[in-house]
């Protein structure tokens, strides 16, 4: 019997290694959505960022002999222990083929590496910051993924059951088909605030003024106080935020994106929806080249996709209950009717946010892909 053997991944064969693990994983498998393998490498580039808010990472890829059969990445993000008082080691981008061995072999390797460094509980899937992917699928798998979202195998969570995880929490998605009309609700809701609260939709003059303008960083003071009260966040520093500007708002169509002010002319609350790259990703397959680049622009500004994600709405804590989401749809829907998008689907929201899940009735939404962050104690595990 082959021998499984779990190593660091410390030069550019193993991390070729550890990109090529989904192609092993998910060779003709029409639900998943690659990763751009640039966006991965970077992720591991040497950091600007020193202090608390720069994660400690370490990636670990596993071979069956000679055969690649699965990768993970530690991560310890001290910023959201010391904000909640934690020691945990995540796991992060978890791959392996059906083999308990392989899938025991990485989380090992996670828990001993994690231990080593002070930590006492392992948690994941779990992103390196609270703005990447996390949560494992645990049902609807025949659902296609997307490019915001884990999609994995029906047998990942069996895997973690075994291995001794156990829930910690769930996360659900919402997926909703555009009405050709504002629901009266909306319009009702959203005229109110308006008129009794002097809230109005702003939407950003060019990329520029969110990138490297005074706008992209009010964006992230207004998300870090949204967010602060949520599972596991840990407000992302100016450097880590603008990373993130730099990545994704060159994608956005503005029009998508509603801001809204007060009478002061103060950020209160964003709506993040974009048309979807879940088809272009999956024929780029995850590669910019040869001809990825052609179906990311033809997606992006020749011929979108009919769906849109629902990235993230971020309302100010003191605004929260006085309207703001019903002026997002009821700025939205008719943009989306305009461009041809007929559905929409939400990212991961927590299953006891009550107040987040209940804001779609009105669209009569179903709930989809529940995900699930796992954790095991790992303070007595012995390392050598």
């Amino acid at each position: 019997m082959k021998e499984v053997t779990v190593v660091k991944v410390s030069g550019r064969r193993e991390m070729d290694d550890f990109l090529n693990v989904p192609d092993i994983i998910y060779a003709g498998c029409a639900q998943y959505v690659p990763d751009m393998r640039s966006d991965v490498r970077a992720m591991f580039a040497p950091k600007t960022d020193a202090g608390e808010n720069t994660p400690t990472l370490q990636p670990f890829v596993a071979y069956k002999g000679k055969d690649v059969v699965g990768r993970v990445v530690g991560v310890i993000n001290h910023k959201a222990n010391k904000t909640w008082n934690t020691r945990y080691v995540r796991f992060s981008m978890i791959e392996f083929i059906d083999d308990l061995e392989v899938s025991k072999a990485l989380l090992d390797a996670v828990a001993v590496w994690g231990k080593k460094l002070g930590m006492e509980k392992m948690q994941g899937p779990m992103g390196v910051t609270d703005f990447d992917k996390e949560g494992m699928l645990i049902e609807d798998f025949d659902l296609r993924g997307s490019m915001t979202a884990y999609y994995n195998p029906e047998y990942y969570p069996h895997h973690m059951e075994q291995l001794g995880l156990v829930k910690e929490v769930d996360w659900l998605q919402v997926r909703v088909d555009i009405p050709t009309e504002v629901p009266a609700r909306y319009a009702r809701v959203a005229r109110y605030a308006r008129e009794q609260f002097g809230l109005k939709v702003k939407k950003a003059a060019s990329h520029h003024e969110v990138q490297k303008g005074p706008l992209g960083p009010k964006i992230f003071k207004l998300l870090n106080e949204a967010y602060a009260p949520l599972f596991g966040f840990a407000e992302l520093s100016p450097v880590q935020a603008q990373k993130f500007l730099d990545k994704y708002v060159p994608l956005f169509n503005l029009e998508l994106i509603p801001l809204i002010e007060n009478e002061q002319g103060e950020l209160v609350g964003i709506a993040v929806t974009m048309t979807s790259l879940t088809e272009a990703l999956q024929k780029s397959r995850g590669r910019m080249l040869p001809t990825g680049w052609y179906h990311l622009l033809k997606a992006l500004k020749w011929k979108p996709e009919n769906n849109t994600e629902m990235l993230l709405i971020a309302v100010r804590p003191d605004y929260q209950g006085m309207g703001v989401n019903a002026i997002f749809f009821d700025d939205l829907i008719p943009i989306y009717n305009r461009l041809g998008i007929k559905w929409a689907e939400t990212g991961p929201q927590l299953e006891d946010n009550i107040r987040e899940l209940s804001q779609w009735k009105p669209m009569h939404p179903q709930v989809v892909k529940r995900r699930r962050c796992w954790v095991k104690d790992i303070k007595d595990i012995i390392t050598d």
